[in-house]
């Protein structure tokens, strides 16, 4: 089933659109009972029900903000009263010293949010920091572009990869519902060769479905091409043999009259991004911006309001 003619869903770049309430409530809402569960032991105890306070969200690292909304949000949920003030967005680069937000509200509430708020802010903007600082090391080379994986804290997913956009990346396939991916597994179970399976995957999933297929070597990436994979995951390859692969396959798919993207994926951290960027692949699939990214640092600084 041929689809040269058909228009595959748009890539998922730029910053992305803010997180419903339907989505962010229950997700939060659960990780406040674990924190706070029947009550805070030592806010309840020590500080007067009726304080006011002002809470000041202060960066302690250069980074790249990301979950300022789920942020706030937090202590909304705790304090329906509560009023905030911020010139930053998601997506704005944050300086050392720089104040972010400001919260103001019933104490009490805004010392059982602190912790998952910052939680929820620091691990977000973590992973915003670390995709930006890929998206820098390979912006030399024109077109080149950063995608995430599947590799996420389970039940965050779609907060992680929020982040990844806010800071310059782009979202692979959401889950196995979204796109196909044809790995080395399937092809095992499958009891076929690439083309076929490829084709049983097209009949399958239909022409407007984005379908991308592993390749281990020159010859997967070259029948995975023949089967009508819309994206080449070259997996495990150096830069090297990406140089002299990337062409061969361009080639080949101009001959058969076809539109495809090269994947490079595997054994890629920051210090070697860059020289997968110069071998001619259009994306370049990185799992630690969402399991390995550091958290960025804030701090809350807290005062009553007299």
């Amino acid at each position: 089933m041929s689809t040269e003619n058909v228009q595959l869903p748009a890539p998922r770049r730029g910053l992305p659109q803010g997180l419903p309430h339907t989505f962010l409530d229950p997700l939060l809402l659960a990780a406040l009972k674990e924190d706070v569960e029947s009550g805070d032991l030592t806010g309840d105890g020590a500080v007067p029900e009726r304080v006011q306070a002002r809470a000041v969200l202060v960066a302690k690292e250069v980074g790249v903000l990301a979950g300022l909304q789920v942020f706030l949000r937090t202590f909304a949920l705790c304090d329906s009263s509560a009023t905030f003030e911020s010139d930053s967005t998601d997506g704005d680069a944050v300086s050392v010293g720089q104040t972010v937000a400001t919260v103001t509200g019933n104490a009490r509430a805004i010392l059982r949010a602190e912790r998952v708020a910052l939680n929820f802010l620091q691990r977000l903007s973590g992973t915003a920091s670390l995709t930006a600082k890929f998206v820098e090391r390979v912006a030399h080379v024109d077109g080149v572009r950063i995608l995430d994986t599947r590799k996420t804290t389970p039940g965050l997913r779609r907060l992680e990869k929020y982040a990844v956009r806010c800071g310059g990346g782009e979202n692979h396939r959401f889950g196995l519902f979204d796109e196909a991916m044809l790995k080395e597994n399937h092809i095992a179970l499958a009891g076929s060769s690439i083309e076929e399976a490829l084709e049983r995957l097209r009949k399958h999933v239909g022409p407007g479905v984005r379908i991308t297929a592993e390749a281990r070597d020159e010859a997967e990436a070259m029948a995975a091409l023949r089967g009508g994979a819309d994206v080449l995951l070259l997996d495990n390859m150096t830069p090297d043999f990406l140089t002299g692969l990337c062409p061969r396959l361009r080639g080949e798919a101009d001959r058969l009259g076809r539109c495809v993207e090269l994947e490079a994926s595997g054994g890629i951290v920051f210090e070697n991004v860059h020289t997968y960027g110069e071998a001619g692949v259009d994306r370049i699939s990185v799992g630690a911006l969402t399991h390995s990214a550091d958290a960025l640092d804030f701090s809350l600084i807290l005062e009553p309001i007299r």
